[in-house]
């Protein structure tokens, strides 16, 4: 049993209150703590775990979490370690009830209230989940997610790989290592900092060319997702915002999930994202084919967060027709002209006929949008003036109308004047023509549609290839500029191919990147290095990119991981028993194994297959000694090097 079950049971034991023949009575236990009996509160304040674990601080006021403590004595034996609340279902529920009429409503699974031990890696994939119960099993998980030394500090900029001498805030970042682990260790420094977090997390579709373990069961996904967001949470900034990718097979639950931990107030869009063209598929697919994936997204505070408005190219419209000839002169003296006449004339063209006969009329309308884009300050189109339009504009509406022919101006502090003609706005098109990217373009305003970003022919985008799970550079860009300005904080945590952290670097932004996987020369600091060399592909032209800046690489310091990936490299039952026995001499092994009851060369072992043995070593590692805890870096046991510990110091009093 945990040791916060047996001391809460000591206590307990203290009042005569709670106990019968020696055993406690449970019954009374709830009973007095429903009622916030005083004598029972004031003998759980006296152990600082169970003051830390059961109470919560409010303005310097210790307040009784008497629901947390009511479920953790109320299950049968307490039932240690992997008890859930929710056994069996998957469904709506709200306030602990299904599908009642409650306004909110959240989603349930197996192992909600847990924290998955396991990452993302392949032989997480083959092994049986383990999961850590919040309340059931604190003293796990307080150590599972404790911050965990870093190791492998490396300074990349244009001069090369160099040592670090000292770190910053100001500095770029990349971890290898579980990002869990990573995000908690993380959260001591930069919780409250990050303006951004986009990710592309594994889908649980069994489809992607990613090594992750992305054919989790649908409770396994839903935790190891809710455990990751929980933390992330904690690291935005009040007016930051997280954006996350997904495709439609589990859009519903994560939206679900999303309103749950962000709150569905602060919803701040769905968008879809067309990512491949069903053109050149033969095969028929079950339903319209699929061609969309989907990105949510929400604010810590959506009433803080600020949106840097966006536009895209759309086409020429042509009700914008009419050209004012002479817009120097006063309003009064206006000369309203068809640009289409005026196109004709200066093209020697004698009529439209001529022209469409001549051109086509696919050419023609190519020169009237080219002429209104070069003429956008005198070209205009009427719009219509609504009751409901501002009262100085409905005045105007009705004053341009009492006078045909004539056109009336307002003048406008800080905004462009208003004129109106006939009753109708006179409405200029340089209000929608803009520069995008160097060019000047009809536009509008981003919709939660986007389909003008092209996923083919990114497969060389910074140097590196991943096949499926790449994102574009300029769907990136987009993301980054909606929410973020220069020096601000981007994130990713499922850091891949190091999209995310390459266009941030371009952009100006700080990032820091997180990635558990290996991905030999496809990998993120390749990605970086490429960027900081002058790295031309993707939005590089756009942003007129260069070179330079830098980044500080790092990983979180391994114990039992280092093994795990010993074990997963092996190639023979010998290999494994030489890696069997370093593990008695230097692994952290669980305590549910006896190693005087274990040998390799027994034929029990020697029976099983080779994938068998190497779950079987994987499984009497302590997971919860994978990496090194920041608070033990002085044990010798770990050997720590001198400069590790200066520049962990150095990072955790940032």
């Amino acid at each position: 049993m945990q040791n916060l079950l047996n001391d809460l049971m000591l206590l307990l034991e203290q009042d005569n209150r709670l106990v019968a023949e020696g055993k406690l009575l449970k019954n009374k236990v709830v009973e007095l703590a429903l009622a916030l009996d005083p004598g029972l509160i004031k003998q759980l304040l006296k152990h600082d775990a169970i003051r830390k674990h059961f109470f919560v601080e409010v303005e310097s006021v210790l307040v009784f979490d008497k629901i947390k403590f009511q479920r953790f004595v109320s299950n049968k034996q307490f039932l240690p370690d992997s008890y859930t609340a929710f056994k069996n279902k998957i469904g709506l529920t709200a306030n602990g009830e299904y599908l009642t009429e409650s306004k909110e409503v959240v989603l349930a699974w197996p192992y909600k209230d847990c924290v998955l031990e396991g990452g993302q890696d392949k032989e997480d994939a083959r092994r049986n989940e383990v999961f850590w119960n919040e309340t059931l099993a604190p003293d796990q998980i307080d150590r599972l997610l404790s911050p965990k030394a870093l190791t492998g500090f490396k300074r990349y900029d244009k001069t090369g790989e160099q040592s670090v001498a000292e770190l910053s805030l100001n500095d770029n970042l990349i971890i290898k290592g579980n990002n869990l682990l990573a995000l908690h260790t993380l959260r001591k420094v930069y919780a409250g900092k990050v303006k951004l977090i986009y990710i592309d997390p594994p889908y649980n579709t069994d489809s992607d060319s990613f090594e992750y373990n992305d054919s989790f069961s649908m409770s396994t996904w839903l935790t190891f997702m809710r455990n990751r967001l929980s933390v992330a949470k904690e690291l935005l900034a009040d007016e930051g915002a997280i954006f996350v990718q997904i495709s439609d097979v589990r859009v519903g639950h994560l939206k679900l999930l999303l309103d749950e931990i962000f709150r569905a107030e602060n919803f701040i869009n769905q968008i879809t994202v067309r990512t491949k063209s069903p053109s050149g598929f033969k095969t028929v697919n079950l339903g319209v084919f699929e061609t969309a994936e989907y990105i949510l997204a929400y604010g810590k505070s959506k009433k803080k967060w600020k949106y840097n408005a966006q536009h895209v190219q759309s086409d020429w419209d042509e009700n914008y027709k009419y050209e004012v000839v002479n817009r120097d002169d006063n309003p009064d003296n206006w000369v309203v002209r068809n640009i289409e006449d005026i196109v004709l004339e200066k093209h020697k063209f004698q009529d439209k006929n001529t022209a469409v006969k001549e051109l086509g009329a696919v050419a023609l309308n190519s020169l009237k949008a080219s002429y209104a884009i070069e003429n956008r300050n005198r070209v205009f189109r009427f719009t219509e003036i609504n009751d409901d339009a501002s009262k100085e504009t409905v005045e105007l509406r009705e004053l341009s109308k009492s006078s045909l022919g004539r056109v009336f101006q307002v003048k406008r502090d800080g905004s462009s004047d208003r004129y109106a003609l006939d009753g109708k706005e006179v409405y200029f098109y340089s209000n929608k023509v803009k520069d995008l990217d160097g060019v000047l373009v009809p536009t509008m305003l981003l919709t939660n549609i986007w389909n003008d970003i092209a996923y083919e022919g990114i497969a060389n985008e910074g140097g590196v290839k991943l096949k499926k799970g790449k994102k574009p550079e300029k769907l990136v860009r987009r993301i980054i500029e909606m929410s973020t300005r220069k020096n601000d904080l981007v994130m990713d945590f499922h850091l891949g191919s190091g999209t995310t952290c390459a266009v941030a670097h371009k952009m100006g932004r700080r990032y820091i990147g997180i990635e558990q996987l290996d991905y030999g020369d496809n990998d993120s600091v390749k990605r970086l290095v490429n960027v900081i060399n002058g790295d031309s592909s993707g939005v590089s032209k756009i942003l007129k990119w260069q070179a330079g800046g830098s980044f500080v690489y790092c990983e979180l310091t391994q114990v039992n991981q280092l093994f795990i990936e010993q074990i997963q490299v092996a190639k023979s039952s010998d290999d494994l028993q030489a890696i069997w026995q370093a593990m008695q001499e230097r692994a952290f092994l669980s305590y549910k194994l006896d190693p005087k009851a274990f040998d390799t060369s027994k034929s029990e072992f020697s029976s099983l297959a080779f994938a068998d043995q190497q779950r079987f070593l994987v499984e009497v590692l302590d997971k919860n000694l994978l990496y090194v805890p920041y608070s033990e870096i002085d044990d010798a046991s770990y050997a720590v090097s001198e400069e590790d510990k200066k520049l962990n110091r150095q990072f955790f009093n940032l």
